[in-house]
């Protein structure tokens, strides 16, 4: 008999402290004025381009963004630094992305009533990873005291539903009873706070996800994973060429090609498109259609996206009843997104009902869950 995998329980981290769309417009414009005074003479013989102003009425109506939450405000606002102070900690100290990890684990091992001698394996998968070695999964399993064994993955903002995967197939293969899935997505040191196009997008958070079998569930909230489904095609479209590397370039290391940055006109086109089709084969195989859908709990990047992927699968907008939104007051959380959605949006559905969980993003990557209530 195949092993049903459970999603048993979720856990949500959140920052203390968050930034308005007023707050991180009014820093980057005295930061634009600053730039173009400074550098007037390269602008008048076109040698650089002076900085626009931005809005935070434009940052509303090309995102949906209206604040998000961020690991440590101290420096971001600064016109004369533009990223977040964070003092760095010594090798015998819990590292910052352990540290919001182990904050969310907690939550979702409490949420599905299991001990750190319940869980078989951690993977935290989410968009960077603060070190290369060792592995920050392997931290926070020495945190938690959990035994067996943990692993850290990569894939941008799909990681949580890859991580989900892993998870998903390890069950199957019995190679795991239960694992303990983590995005600490602490986002907001890759972003580059003076570009007018990018610096609104990311907010930090932490989540996780308990998955188990079916024999081993207790919690009173829980859903059966049907089925996943993954796929992945290259792109540069979506981009950040941070890495060791950069040390033997002989560039900036921190230049603006090393953050994240981003073609957004054409990721719109080319990945709300490539979104709807996966979501439709996915349901597709189970002889579902997007209809049979009780609640769709999608990649939080930006509302025009979601919008435009409900409407060519349903022929009509999607309720924010059926498809959530949390990026008004999170932004874009990298792989976090459609967790959140689902940690704050699943306990009204009721047996039987479907749900899904996808996430689309740089790569270009999409990933999927279908679940149903048990």
């Amino acid at each position: 008999m195949t092993q049903q995998v459970v999603i048993s329980g979720t856990g949500l981290w959140t920052p203390k402290h968050s930034i308005t769309n007023e707050e991180l417009i009014d820093s980057y414009n005295d930061y634009a004025d600053k730039f173009n005074t400074e550098n007037a003479d390269k602008i008048a013989t076109g040698e650089i381009v002076a900085k626009p102003h931005s809005s935070a009425e434009f940052v509303e109506k090309a995102s949906g963004i209206k604040s998000r939450y961020i690991y440590e405000k101290e420096g971001v606002l600064d016109i004369n630094r533009m990223r977040p102070v964070i003092a760095e900690r010594s090798d015998d100290q819990l590292s910052n992305q352990a540290e919001i990890a182990v904050e969310a684990a907690r939550k979702a091992m409490k949420a599905a009533n299991k001990t750190a001698d319940d869980i078989d394996a951690v993977i935290v998968s989410c968009a960077y990873l603060q070190r290369s070695y060792p592995a920050i999964a392997i931290e926070v399993q020495s945190e938690l005291g959990i035994k067996g064994f943990g692993f850290d993955m990569l894939v941008a903002c799909s990681a949580a539903t890859f991580g989900m995967h892993r998870a998903y197939e390890m069950i199957k293969a019995e190679t795991a009873k239960t694992v303990l899935v983590i995005n600490p997505e602490l986002v907001s040191p890759q972003i580059n706070y003076t570009d007018r196009d990018s610096h609104f997008i990311f907010g930090d958070v932490a989540t996780a996800i308990i998955l188990e079998a079916e024999e081993t569930v207790t919690s009173h909230n829980a859903y059966n994973v049907v089925s996943t489904k993954a796929f992945t095609q290259f792109s540069s479209n979506i981009r950040s060429n941070h890495g060791y590397l950069n040390r033997a370039n002989d560039t900036d290391p921190y230049g603006a090609d090393k953050l994240f940055h981003q073609e957004g006109r054409k990721v719109f086109k080319d990945v709300c498109p490539l979104a709807a089709e996966h979501i439709r084969e996915h349901l597709a195989k189970h002889d579902l259609t997007p209809k049979d859908l009780t609640r769709w709990w999608l990649h939080q990047a930006n509302i025009n996206m979601n919008t435009l992927i409900s409407k060519r699968l349903l022929g009509r907008e999607a309720t924010l009843e059926e498809a959530p939104i949390v990026l008004d007051r999170y932004a874009n959380t990298a792989s976090a997104g459609s967790v959140i959605a689902f940690n704050l949006y699943n306990e009204d559905l009721v047996k039987g009902d479907y749900g899904i969980l996808c996430s689309f993003g740089a790569g270009y990557s999409i990933g999927s869950l279908l679940v149903q209530k048990r």
